[in-house]
């Protein structure tokens, strides 16, 4: 499971012109999942994901979480982040998990963040999105259960 993780000061994701989900200061979460995940996958994500000390303290060090802040989470699924683009120019999407499976995990995961006192919000799961935000920095993560 792979998550590109991205402090922001506001997120938004929109179907069809209408707001999906949407936040003030916090995380926006891009989410892919790989046919090789599991519930400990996405459970250890949640976990770093919501200890991660990336917002600033009084001294301006990066010593807070977004639990400590109280910011929220705006999580949106991306299959495209498992495209392989290494032969040709279209990329290959083999290592996605199939969509059944990836909601199931997606949604695990996001359930995971909230046991953690977040305030959750999302896209739809497979749905064409627009995503549009504030990043704050900039600060940008990836982070992969498997690395």
């Amino acid at each position: 499971m792979r998550v590109v993780v991205q402090r922001c000061k506001e997120a938004r994701v929109t179907v069809a012109g209408e707001t999906a989900g949407a936040i003030g200061e916090g995380l926006m979460l891009l989410v892919g999942v790989t046919h090789e995940d599991t519930e400990k996958d996405a459970k250890y994500l949640a976990d770093k994901v919501a200890g991660l000390r990336i917002f600033e303290d009084e001294a301006g060090k990066m010593n807070h979480s977004v639990t400590e802040t109280g910011g929220a989470i705006l999580s949106v699924s991306q299959f495209t982040l498992y495209g392989d683009c290494r032969k040709g120019r279209r990329p290959n999407f083999m290592a996605a998990a199939a969509p059944e499976e990836a909601k199931r995990l997606y949604d695990y995961f996001n359930r995971e963040l909230a046991g953690h006192g977040l305030g959750v919000e999302t896209g739809i799961f497979g749905a064409m999105m627009d995503v549009s935000l504030t990043n704050w920095g900039p600060v940008t993560l990836i982070v992969d259960s498997r690395a």
